[in-house]
């Protein structure tokens, strides 16, 4: 018998059927040896405070933040570390030796870690950017690259408004384009990400033509259900690089692996199999 401790984690949501996180946490669980689980935390919005605040006491290490919650949990925190307080929201929680809770976000890590996985030579300041969404997403997405040097990011959403409240928090590398603009602010980037929900399963696809992107820019889709949208299929057939939303979904995982269970674990092509067998 092992006296390792036995650790809990989960993924906190509403709803959360539909989350692929305990199978990627379940087989590093497996694959590393450990004692713990990671279970589905459904929990409706007003009973998320009773609920975070009930972590410590059942036990948990720690657990995943998604929607609805990913801004309303931030307050419930006793620390939010700084990236997530400039992306306005967390994704992770981590359950100290003192009972009390840290909030982290992992979003942004994923997300240009998910673009080196596909490109290991990509850099941020290699080109503009246009980020097509200005929801939670974007926000994480638009900050990354900024971080990572992008000179210009140029972001359109259908409600312009919500575009230039995003770009009001982020500074004048932020360009706001109408969605009319949509199709011609693709001139000149180095990489075209969509972060809106236009192409995920059961909705319709992405109203956008790839006529003025250059043949060099990267293409990027948040979604990663299916694993191929319609964006990136006709980016493919014209010969771009592409990358979908699971490469963002595993790497934003490996943190939070490592601060619950004490292990960095590895994206494995068995992983990326368990991941396929649930589609």
């Amino acid at each position: 018998m092992s006296d390792q401790k036995f650790v809990l984690a989960g993924v906190m949501g509403w709803p959360v059927a539909h989350s692929r996180s305990p199978v990627i946490h379940n087989h590093w669980i497996a694959q590393y040896g450990l004692r713990g689980t990671y279970a589905l935390l459904p929990v409706q919005p007003d009973k998320l405070s009773d609920a975070i605040r009930g972590l410590p006491a059942l036990g948990f290490a720690g657990c995943n933040i998604t929607i609805p919650h990913k801004v309303n949990a931030m307050a419930m925190m006793d620390v939010v570390h700084p990236v997530a307080q400039r992306m306005g929201a967390i994704n992770t929680i981590v359950v100290q030796a003192d009972g009390s809770l840290h909030g982290f976000n992992n979003d942004g890590f994923g997300y240009i870690q998910s673009l080196r996985d596909a490109q290991p030579d990509w850099r941020g300041d290699a080109g503009p950017a246009l980020v097509l969404g200005a929801g939670g997403a974007a926000r994480a997405v638009v900050l990354s690259l900024l971080d990572e040097g992008a000179p210009e990011v140029r972001l359109v959403n259908r409600t312009r408004s919500k575009a230039d409240d995003l770009a009001a928090l982020l500074g004048e590398r932020v360009k706001v384009y109408d969605w009319s603009e949509r199709n011609d602010a693709m001139d000149g980037v180095a990489l075209l990400v969509n972060t809106t929900n236009q192409g995920m399963h059961g909705q319709p696809g992405l109203d956008v033509r790839l006529d003025a992107l250059p043949a060099t820019a990267l293409v990027s889709d948040a979604i990663y259900i299916p694993l191929e949208t319609p964006l990136l299929a006709a980016a493919r057939a014209r010969g771009h690089t592409t990358v979908n939303g699971l490469g963002m979904l595993l790497n934003q995982a490996r943190p939070a692996f490592h601060a619950w269970f004490g292990v960095m674990p590895e994206i494995t092509p068995a992983l990326h199999q368990a991941i396929a067998a649930t589609f």
